[in-house]
């Protein structure tokens, strides 16, 4: 078959590719006891049946989101007790966390497009900085459009040129990507002019300050709550329409209760949302609610990459390549191709996360702020807590997502705790040792499936 047909596996999509060889049966790929459970889990018909599925896929190693959301409760209740007038879960501090954790989620879903090749990309957090640094100097000449997106094609073309030297020149990616580390952290003090340089937007012309709201905006509570009955209303319906069709067709489709429960989900989690950003987080002489633009902004990247991971070719191929590159070589699929662009959307998205960061910090970049080595950490931390396999074939962008609100909630936590001294270093030894944890599970679950196949 040739590289523009469909690649010949059975996979779904997030989970690994099982290519083994040319002589692969369908049948062999169902025979392990976790692939066997995802083929019940698909076939369900009542709820009952695909809730029996879901356990033995969890039983089997694959827990998907489960230990991250429990983390989740954890850090939540543990740091409401212990924080000074348990002042954790206020709706100010809440919305904080989402402003400063999405720029981990981005950063994090950008970082899971290249883990899903067994590859790791360590330049993330110097080149999102760049991007960043690019786009708030051309902003403030250029119009905010164009600036934002020469600054996610420079990014892109920086992620290009790693990627052809690891595909092409056979060069690990941690090798290139820490040279890239170096190169693009020494760039951005250059462009920054200096060790003490910075650059700042002025809020008071619109072009600049559109790019500042990107953070620091907010949408007003009525258009909050119309914009969130939008989504929901569209989400919602696009699923039921796809999974009536899929039974139309005599395709497999999750039981009807399944997608409304799902739909209710989101509608749940939406409102809860919406409501806390809307409780004024002002004082009595400002008001000031809303949900913060950036949140349908991260969304808007979380949709297109699960599209794109779950619904195109090129999504198909990363899992494939990192279930087991040689299959997927032998049925077709360019590795090289497939890799540079993946290093380069990998990059581009990072740009975007390194322009939110600019606007986190009220339209400044100095040297002081930018620290490109605590954003890898945390990006990388994120993405693998989230449940994105460092073996590679493993992962989602709701993965890096959720790993990266994880990652933001520790580290605003530990700063309420007020501790002086020991504040930063608990914002390293937290999520390390919760990475430790996540890698600890992803490793278990493997060996209890059968092993990651080598890369």
């Amino acid at each position: 078959m040739g590289p523009d047909g469909e690649l010949p596996v059975t996979t779904v999509p997030g989970e690994t590719a099982a290519v083994e060889s040319d002589t692969t049966t369908a049948a062999d790929l169902t025979s392990a006891p976790e692939a066997a459970a995802e083929v019940r889990e698909l076939v369900a018909q009542s709820l009952s049946q695909y809730l029996r599925a879901w356990w033995l896929k969890v039983r089997g190693g694959d827990s998907g989101v489960l230990p991250v959301l429990l983390a989740m409760v954890v850090v939540a209740v543990t740091f409401q007790i212990i924080t000074p007038q348990h002042s954790f879960l206020r709706p100010s501090n809440l919305v904080y966390i989402f402003g400063l954790s999405t720029v981990y989620m981005v950063l994090a879903i950008a970082e899971t497009v290249v883990l899903l090749l067994a590859e790791i990309d360590l330049s993330v957090g110097a080149v999102a900085l760049i991007g960043g640094v690019i786009a708030f100097k051309l902003a403030l000449s250029w119009p905010r459009w164009a600036a934002i997106l020469a600054a996610l094609a420079a990014c892109g073309v920086f992620g290009a040129l790693q990627g052809i030297l690891t595909a092409r020149l056979k060069i690990p990616s941690f090798v290139v990507t820490l040279a890239g580390f170096l190169l693009f952290s020494g760039i951005l003090i250059v462009v920054l002019g200096g060790a003490d340089g910075s650059v700042n937007l002025n809020t008071s012309e619109f072009n600049q300050r559109v790019v500042y709201d990107l953070v620091q905006g907010v949408i007003p509570p009525v258009a909050s709550w119309i914009l969130l009955a939008v989504v929901v209303g569209a989400v919602g319906t696009a699923q039921w329409l796809r999974a009536a069709r899929r039974r139309r067709q005599g395709l497999v489709a999750p039981p009807k209760s399944v997608t409304a429960i799902r739909i209710a989900l989101l509608a749940l989690v939406g409102v809860a949302v919406v409501a806390v950003c809307n409780v004024n987080r002002g004082t009595a002489l400002k008001t000031v609610q809303g949900v913060p633009w950036v949140i349908p902004i991260v969304l808007v990247v979380l949709g297109i990459w699960t599209l794109v991971l779950g619904r195109t070719r090129f999504g198909r191929y990363l899992y494939a390549i990192g279930g087991n590159p040689e299959a997927a070589r032998r049925a077709g699929v360019s590795l090289a191709g497939i890799r540079t662009w993946a290093f380069a959307l990998c990059s581009a998205t990072a740009g975007l996360g390194g322009i939110l960061l600019g606007s986190f910090f009220f339209g400044e970049y100095s040297t002081n702020t930018a620290d490109p080595g605590q954003l890898v950490l945390y990006t990388v931390a994120a993405a693998v807590i989230g449940g994105v396999s460092l073996f590679g074939g493993r992962g989602k962008a709701i993965h890096g997502v959720l790993g990266g609100l994880l990652i933001g909630g520790i580290a605003y936590g530990v700063s309420l705790l007020n501790l002086g001294t020991l504040s930063t270093p608990l914002q390293y030894i937290l999520p390390g040792a919760v990475l430790l944890v996540a890698v600890g599970i992803d490793v278990l679950s493997r060996r209890g499936t059968g092993g990651a196949h080598s890369v």
